[in-house]
Order: C-alpha cells, then sequence, then structure tokens
C-alpha cells in the first residue's frame, strides 16, 4: 500500500515538473508581439503607407549643465531642423532650490504673466511671455512638482515658441492630406480593410 502511494506521488511530482516546464514555453509561444498589423522588433520601413514622423521630432540629453536631463523637440516640416521647445528638469529637485530659482527669474524677467498650477500647492507653475526681436512670441515656464506622479517629480524649466508649434503642426497635418491625397483610392480603402486579426494583438 505504501509502495502504490510513494508510485502514485512520485508521479504526480513528475507530471508538476513536467507542466512547470511546459508553462513558460507555452506562455512565451503566446506572447503578443503584433497589432494592427504592425510587429514588435520589425523594420519601420517595413510600412510604406505609415507616415514616419511626427509633427516634432524629439532628442534626450543627460546631465547637462546642472540638469538631469531634457527634452528637445524640433519641426519636421514648416520648420526641419529648427528647435521650438526645450523642457529641462533641473538636477535639484527640492522645493528651497524651487524658490531660489523663482527669485532669480524674477529678478531677470520681472513678475510672472499668469499662474498655471494648482490651488493645492502639489504644482507650482509660474509662465511668462515674451516677443523677441523677430516678432516671435516665446512662452517660458518654471515648475515645481511635489506628489503628482503624472508629472515630472522636482523642478522643471520650458522654453518654446507656441505659435511656431501651432504652424508646424498644421503643416504636418497638411503633409499628412496630401500623403492621402497621393495614395491611391483602392490603396486606401485596402488600408481601411479591418478583421479581428488586425483589432486583437497576436
Amino acid at each position: 500500500m505504501a509502495h502504490k502511494i510513494f508510485r502514485q506521488l512520485s508521479l504526480a511530482l513528475c507530471c508538476l515538473g513536467v507542466m512547470m516546464t511546459a508553462g513558460p514555453a507555452t506562455a512565451a509561444e503566446k506572447a503578443p508581439n503584433e497589432i494592427a498589423g504592425i510587429a514588435l522588433g520589425s523594420r519601420v520601413d517595413a510600412y510604406p503607407d505609415i507616415i514616419r514622423s511626427n509633427f516634432l521630432k524629439e532628442v534626450v540629453v543627460t546631465d547637462w549643465h546642472g540638469f538631469r536631463n531634457g527634452v528637445i523637440s524640433y519641426g519636421s516640416c514648416l520648420y526641419k531642423g529648427e528647435i521650438l521647445k526645450i523642457d529641462m528638469k533641473y538636477e535639484d529637485k527640492s522645493k528651497i532650490f524651487y524658490d531660489t530659482l523663482l527669485d532669480k527669474f524674477r529678478e531677470k524677467f520681472g513678475a510672472p504673466n499668469s499662474w498655471a498650477g494648482d490651488s493645492f500647492g502639489v504644482m507650482l507653475i509660474w509662465k511668462w511671455q515674451f516677443v523677441d526681436s523677430d516678432g516671435n512670441k516665446i512662452s517660458l515656464s518654471l515648475q515645481h512638482n511635489s506628489k503628482n506622479i503624472d508629472e515630472t517629480i522636482g523642478n522643471m524649466v520650458k522654453l518654446s515658441f507656441p505659435e511656431k508649434i501651432i504652424e508646424e503642426r498644421r503643416c504636418f497635418v497638411d503633409m499628412c492630406k496630401q500623403h492621402q491625397q497621393g495614395t491611391d483610392e483602392a490603396r486606401r480603402e485596402e488600408l481601411k480593410k479591418t478583421d479581428w486579426s488586425f483589432l486583437i494583438p497576436r
């Protein structure tokens, strides 16, 4: 009887071992890597019908003159290659440093033009508006975030050409329309077709 129980127990452990071995392989086989007919790991050149750009392109800088990192956004259409927006995160995340920065900003640029923070003191954002010698509108903002995980924690400065960004977006939208018009009607209709193989990751 004991021998029979031992044999059954051994068989069960053996089956469990096979199941544990097979589990990850099965999960790997089912791991999705494609949605909407576009596959992870494939080359973007494999999809010539996709417009491979956005109205702003971005590069990242790190450990840069007192900043942890930053995102530099530049045009890809009307202002191709021209930097239109700079978002930089200060190395020092403290509220004390923010207060010091705000004093120095006020000293250099005068009183802010507007307040864009919240009433709870979580997001502190002051904004300045300028017009440069070429007539371009420039937006400057200084931000401190202590708790909002949807935004950068710490201190951040943003500098941009707001009107040029709007013009860049408009140029990009027009470019997309021209791209669509350049695609023959039959191809456009083909690209609109769908079924569950496109809608569900696979």
